[in-house]
């Protein structure tokens, strides 16, 4: 029997300190440790894609330092205006109402090409055409039940990587086709913010956009620290990973569920219809947020074995997993 659907907002990562999991003891001290070497620090919080985002940046020049994040805020609304299923007028969201886009956004094309790309890599393991089973199990779940097999067929029919057609000036999908970006755009988005804070000259910054990414150093100068929660508490740092760079996305079955004992959650294996069984979790350290959250995805499909074949077939990447329990 299932539950209504029941979203965690828990967060995957913890930011880390250089004394230790306490932190700094507070914004003050983070921001005293930076200015002892001379930097100006500023964090500055919001909402996007569904989700708390937060950009943490230090440099020399503090008006430099608040330009570079307002340009990264800035960059997360084109991604969200571009691919976000949370906003009912998103360029994706008029995909799926219209089965054709004219003149595409870019930020559009660039994550369904990587989307297309891993569909094929994955033979399909990935698959950003598995929206149509969404509201299937939403609408299941909010009745207490599991969706029957007949209308998990009928939704996986609808189903399939193949079924977009994408062009540099136009998308167009097959009928019933319905996509989801939801397992890339936090990673893209990191890149994309990384990238905007690099161009007003920040050299030490940590973004997180749902998924993380870190550059330069700690404002005490030391790496930047990255601890991974615990899927089956939260609340709990499990491990951590030091020194952190680059980017890191986690995929787990505790964030968006539809049963109680985590076993039906809003990753869904495109052969099946239903969620993998294998695993509670999946960390993938990667050179971009885009690939670390694309990967994340498709290891919690393909499982331990497999996914670790996939992961390292990518270099600079690492997987951590994390079986359920």
């Amino acid at each position: 029997m299932s539950a209504p659907a029941r979203f965690t907002p828990a967060r995957r990562h913890v930011l880390i300190g250089a004394a230790g999991l306490a932190g700094f003891g507070g914004i003050a001290a983070f921001c005293a440790s930076a200015a002892s070497r001379g930097l100006t620090l500023r964090t500055r919080a919001g909402l996007a894609f569904g989700t708390t985002v937060a950009l943490t940046a230090a440099g020399p020049d503090g008006s430099a330092v608040e330009d570079a994040l307002s340009d990264g805020f800035a960059t997360m609304r084109a991604v969200e205006a571009a691919a976000s299923l949370f906003l009912a007028d998103s360029a994706l969201a008029r995909l799926n109402r219209d089965g054709i886009l004219e003149a595409p956004d870019p930020h559009l094309v660039a994550l369904l090409r990587f989307a297309l790309a891993l569909a094929d890599e994955t033979c399909g393991a990935f698959d950003p055409t598995v929206q149509p089973l969404w509201p299937v199990w939403a609408g299941a779940a909010a009745r207490g039940e599991q969706p029957g097999a007949g209308a998990l067929r009928a939704a996986l029919a609808q189903v399939g990587w193949r079924r977009v057609h994408l062009g540099t000036d136009r998308i167009v999908l097959e009928p019933g086709t319905a996509l989801t970006l939801n397992a890339l755009i936090q990673g893209y988005a990191a890149d994309q913010v990384m990238a905007a804070l690099r161009a007003r000259g920040i050299g030490d910054a940590f973004v997180d956009t749902g998924e993380f990414g870190a550059s330069g150093s700690h404002p005490d100068g030391t790496p930047w620290r990255l601890g991974l929660a615990d899927p089956r508490d939260p609340a709990v740092v499990a491990t951590v990973i030091a020194p952190f760079a680059g980017f890191a996305a986690t995929s787990g079955d505790y964030a968006m569920r539809f049963s109680d004992d985590r076993t039906d959650h809003h990753i869904f294996d495109p052969a099946t219809g239903r969620s993998p069984p294998g695993l509670a979790s999946v960390t993938v350290t990667a050179p971009t947020g885009l690939l670390a959250d694309g990967l994340s995805t498709a290891c919690m499909v393909l499982g331990r074995a497999r996914g670790a074949d996939l992961v390292a077939a990518h270099p600079g990447c690492a997987a951590r997993f994390t079986g359920k329990v």
